[in-house]
C-alpha cells in the first residue's frame, strides 16, 4: 500500500481540505485576535480556532472534523442573526462562503475521501447546516426591500395641459435660472415611458483614446441647453458644440484649443445662453463658455463664430489680475449664471495642495462687451473697493465652483461656496476666510454686494463645501407659499431658506460635535442640523455594519473600523487616521435636486461611501508616506502652508468593495406640503463596475434628475450604464435605456418645435473618479411613434 494512502483512501484530499481550513483558520484567528485587542467581536477568533480544530481532525481522518465545522457553521448562523437580523446583504458575507464549504464537505465523494465513518451525523450534519444557511439567505433575499418608504403609494391623476414647444426649452443649466429641473413637456407619460428607444447619438471626439495627447482622465458630465431646436454643450476640453435637436447632427463646433497642461481634471459642466431681443445680426444670440486655460468665450449661437465685440476677438482673460496661476491651480468648470446682461461665474480651486492657491473670487462680466463689472472676494471686507495698484485678490479664499442660481425679481444671485483651501486643516484660516465658507451667499446681481448668507458647516475640516446648485421654488408654509431656496449639502441635510432674507423656513439647531486634539487647531463646538425636514444623512457606522464579500475581508473592514478614530458625524481628522462618514463626495453633490411644482415633490438622489482621512505632520518621518493615496489625485496631498499633509482613501476592503454594506445609493421624493418622505427606494446597480457583472442594487451615483409635468422623472447618475425613468409620484421604475458609457450627468427633456417630438438627452461619458465606463457620447431617446 502506498504511503499516500490510509485504509485504502488517498491522503491528498485530507491534506487539501485540511490545509485549506487551516489557512482560513490561521487568518481568522490572527485577525480575530487583533480585533479582540482593539475591543471588537470575539467571533472571528473563535471561528478561527474552530477551523483549525476541524483541519487537524480532518488531517487524521477523524469524522469529528466534519462535526466541528458543522457546529461552527450553526454557531455562525446564530451569531449572524443575533448581530444583523434578517438583513440579506449583511448575512451574505457571513454565511454564503462558509455554507458553500459545508455543502462541498457533505458531497458523498468528498466525505468518503475524508473519513470512512458513515454514521448519520457524519453523513448529514454538514449538509444540513449548509442547507439551513442557504434557506435563511433565500428567505432574506426574498424580503430585500426595493422601497424603504412609500411602497404601494398611488399616483394622483393630474391633468397635463398642452403647451407650446417653446415653453419646454432648456435655457439654463438647471432648466431655468431657478434650477428646478422641471419641464412642462408631457408627451412621455408613466403609461408610455416603457416604449422609449434611442433616437440618435453623437460623439464629441474628446476621449483619451481618440486624443492620445491628453494624459489626464476625462469626465464628460455636461448638461446641454436646448434653445430654438438647437442643443448647446461643451466637451471636457472646452469645445463648444451646437447640434440639431431632432437629429443630433452637428451644426457647428468651436474649438478654443485650450492648453490645460497637467490639469487635475478635464471637466466642463455646461455653457450659458444669452439673447438680446433688441439686437440684430451676429451675436444677437450668444453662447458663453469657459476654458481650462482661463478664458471666457462668447460665440454666435447660430454659427459658432467668436463674438468680436466680447473682450478681445470673443475672449476674456480670466487669469488677469489673479497673480501667479496655472491650470493645475484654478479654472472654471461650471457655466456662468446669466442675470440680464451680466454673466456671473466662480471657479474650481484644487483641493488640499496649498494655502497659497489662487483666489476664489467671483466675478461678473458684461455679456455683450466682456467688461468686468464687479468682483466679490470672500477674503476681503464687504466694503472693500476693487484691488488697486500692487494689490490682488486674496489667495486661497473660499471659492464657488458649482452652479449658481438667480432670482431676477429680487436682483439676487445665489452662490454655493467652498472653503479656504486646504480643506482638512484649518490652522491657517482667519475669521475673514471662515465667515462665508461652506455657505449659501446671496449677492446683489448688479453690484456684487452681500445681501445675506447662511453657513452650513462651521470651520469646515471635512471638505463639506456646498456642491449643489441652490434650487429656487415656492415652499408651502401653512396656507401660503414663500419664495424659498433649497440648499442640498454633502452631509445629506437640505436647508430650506427664505430666498429674500436667508432665514430658515424649517428647523435648524446647533448640536454638539466631537473635538480633536491637533496642536494649534480650533474646533467648532457645534454644527447646524436640519429638523422638521427629511435628512439623507446615513445612520452612524458600527463595527457590526462593516461589510465584505467574505468573512475574511469583512473581518479586515472591522479591524480598520476599530483601528481608526470614529465618533459619529464630524469626526475630526487626526494623525492616527479617522473615518469620515460621509466622505468628501458626500451624500448629495452637484446633481442637486429637482422640483415638481404640480405635485409639490422634491426629487433627491443620494449615496455615500465612508472615507479614511489621515494627517501626516510635516517634518516627521511619515511626512510623505509611500502608501498615501487620494481619491481625487494620485499621491500624497501636501497642504502646503499648514502643519499637515493629508491622505484620503475610500474605505474599501482588500477586494475593492466598500466596507459599508449596500445599498449605497437611493432616490427619493419629499412631499413639500407634509415635509415627509413620500417614497424612497434603491437606485442603480453595480452591473458595469463589479466583477462578473454582479448586480448589487443601490449603487453609488453622481448626477441629477429632471422631472416633467406628466409625472415622469429621468435620471442617469448611477454606476451602471443606464438612464432611467421613474414615476414621480410613486417611485415606480418605468423604463431604463442602455447607454454606451457612464451617465454621470444630468439629463434634459424638451419638445421639438419642428416635429413635436419629446426627447430625453444625456451626456454619456463616465466619471474618472467613479471608475465608470468612459466615453464621449450625447444620447437622445424618444417614443417610436414619430418615425
Amino acid at each position: 500500500m502506498s504511503m499516500a494512502q490510509v485504509n485504502g483512501s488517498p491522503r491528498w484530499p485530507r491534506w487539501l481540505v485540511g490545509g485549506f481550513l487551516a489557512i482560513v483558520g490561521l487568518v481568522l484567528a490572527g485577525g480575530g485576535l487583533r480585533l479582540v485587542l482593539l475591543g471588537g467581536s470575539f467571533y472571528y477568533l473563535l471561528a478561527g480556532f474552530a477551523c483549525l480544530a476541524s483541519a487537524g481532525l480532518i488531517w487524521r481522518s477523524d469524522r469529528r472534523g466534519l462535526w466541528v465545522y458543522a457546529a461552527m457553521l450553526l454557531a455562525t448562523l446564530g451569531w449572524a442573526l443575533w448581530e444583523v437580523g434578517g438583513a440579506f446583504w449583511q448575512l451574505l458575507p457571513r454565511l454564503a462562503g462558509p455554507a458553500l464549504i459545508a455543502l462541498v464537505l457533505a458531497l458523498p465523494p468528498v466525505r468518503r475521501a475524508l473519513t470512512d465513518a458513515g454514521d448519520k451525523a457524519t453523513r448529514f450534519l454538514p449538509g444540513a447546516a449548509g442547507l439551513l444557511c442557504v434557506l435563511v439567505l433565500v428567505v432574506a433575499y426574498a424580503n430585500v426591500p426595493v422601497y424603504l418608504v412609500g411602497a404601494g403609494r398611488m399616483a394622483q391623476a393630474i391633468p397635463v395641459p398642452a403647451v407650446d414647444p417653446g415653453a419646454t426649452q432648456w435655457t439654463a443649466y438647471g432648466g431655468n435660472a431657478s434650477g428646478t429641473r422641471h419641464s412642462l413637456a408631457g408627451q412621455i407619460t408613466p403609461g408610455n415611458a416603457a416604449k422609449l428607444e434611442k433616437a440618435w447619438s453623437f460623439e464629441t471626439g474628446d476621449t483619451v483614446e481618440k486624443r492620445p495627447e491628453i494624459k489626464v482622465p476625462i469626465s464628460f458630465m455636461a448638461t446641454p441647453l436646448m434653445v430654438e431646436d438647437r442643443l448647446y454643450f461643451c466637451s471636457p476640453t472646452g469645445k463648444v458644440f451646437a447640434l440639431d435637436a431632432d437629429t443630433g447632427k452637428q451644426l457647428w463646433m468651436r474649438d478654443p484649443h485650450a492648453k490645460p497642461g497637467n490639469a487635475q481634471m478635464f471637466n466642463c459642466r455646461g455653457v450659458s445662453y444669452h439673447s438680446d431681443p433688441a439686437a440684430k445680426g451676429a451675436c444677437a444670440k450668444r453662447v458663453i463658455s469657459a476654458t481650462l486655460d482661463g478664458r471666457l468665450l462668447a460665440s454666435d449661437a447660430l454659427t459658432g463664430t467668436p463674438c468680436s465685440d466680447f473682450g478681445k476677438d470673443g475672449s476674456v482673460d480670466l487669469d488677469a489680475g489673479m497673480g501667479h496661476i496655472d491650470p493645475l491651480m484654478s479654472y472654471t468648470t461650471s457655466p456662468p449664471a446669466i442675470v440680464g446682461d451680466t454673466a456671473i461665474l466662480g471657479s474650481y480651486v484644487r483641493d488640499n495642495f496649498s494655502r497659497f492657491d489662487p483666489s476664489g473670487v467671483v466675478r461678473a462680466y458684461d455679456v455683450k462687451t466682456g467688461k468686468l463689472l464687479w468682483a466679490w472676494d470672500s477674503g476681503r471686507p464687504d466694503d472693500a473697493p476693487m484691488p488697486g495698484p500692487g494689490e490682488g485678490w486674496t489667495r486661497g479664499s473660499a471659492n464657488a465652483w458649482s452652479v449658481f442660481s438667480a432670482d431676477p425679481k429680487l436682483g439676487l444671485v445665489y452662490l454655493p461656496t467652498g472653503n479656504a483651501t486646504p480643506d482638512h486643516v484649518g490652522t491657517h484660516r482667519t475669521p475673514m476666510l471662515e465667515r462665508y465658507a461652506s455657505s449659501i451667499v446671496a449677492l446683489d446681481a448688479a453690484t456684487g454686494k452681500v445681501r445675506w448668507h447662511f453657513q452650513t458647516v462651521h470651520h469646515d475640516l471635512w471638505d463639506y463645501d456646498m456642491p449643489a446648485q441652490p434650487v429656487l421654488f415656492d415652499f408651502p408654509v401653512g396656507n401660503r407659499t414663500v419664495p424659498a431656496l433649497a440648499a442640498p449639502t454633502k452631509r445629506g441635510d437640505i436647508f430650506i431658506l427664505d430666498r429674500a432674507t436667508g432665514k430658515p423656513l424649517v428647523g435648524v439647531e446647533e448640536r454638539a460635535v466631537p473635538k480633536g486634539t491637533l496642536p494649534g487647531e480650533t474646533y467648532s463646538p457645534t454644527q447646524p442640523f436640519v429638523t422638521g425636514f427629511p435628512s439623507f444623512a446615513p445612520d452612524p457606522l458600527t463595527e457590526a455594519g462593516m461589510w465584505g464579500t467574505t468573512p475574511l475581508d469583512q473581518m479586515w473592514c472591522r479591524i480598520r473600523f476599530r483601528s481608526l478614530d470614529y465618533s459619529g458625524a464630524f469626526t475630526p481628522p487626526s494623525e492616527r487616521g479617522a473615518i469620515q462618514w460621509p466622505g468628501t463626495f458626500g451624500i448629495l453633490n452637484w446633481g442637486s435636486v429637482s422640483i415638481d411644482p404640480q405635485r409639490h415633490l422634491m426629487i433627491v438622489n443620494s449615496s455615500a461611501v465612508p472615507q479614511e482621512v489621515r494627517l501626516f505632520r510635516h517634518g516627521a518621518d511619515t511626512d510623505r508616506p509611500a502608501d498615501a493615496r487620494d481619491s481625487h489625485a494620485p499621491g500624497y496631498l501636501p497642504q502646503v502652508g499648514t502643519n499637515y499633509g493629508v491622505s484620503l482613501l475610500p474605505m474599501l476592503s482588500p477586494l475593492g468593495i466598500p466596507c459599508e454594506a449596500p445599498p449605497w445609493g437611493h432616490i427619493a421624493a419629499i412631499d413639500l406640503k407634509t415635509r415627509k418622505l413620500a417614497w424612497k427606494r434603491t437606485f442603480g446597480t453595480s452591473q458595469d463596475t463589479a466583477p462578473l457583472g454582479i448586480q448589487v442594487p443601490g449603487a453609488f451615483n453622481l448626477g441629477g434628475s429632471v422631472n416633467t409635468a406628466s409625472g415622469v422623472t429621468f435620471i442617469g447618475a448611477s454606476m451602471d450604464n443606464y438612464v432611467r425613468a421613474f414615476e414621480t409620484a410613486t417611485g415606480r421604475e418605468l423604463w431604463k435605456g442602455r447607454l454606451p458609457a457612464g451617465g454621470q450627468a444630468t439629463p434634459i427633456t424638451y419638445v421639438s418645435s419642428k416635429t413635436g417630438r419629446q426627447y430625453v438627452v444625456i451626456a454619456s461619458g463616465g466619471h474618472m473618479y467613479m471608475g465608470t465606463t468612459p466615453g464621449d457620447y450625447v444620447v437622445a431617446f424618444a417614443l417610436p411613434a414619430f418615425r
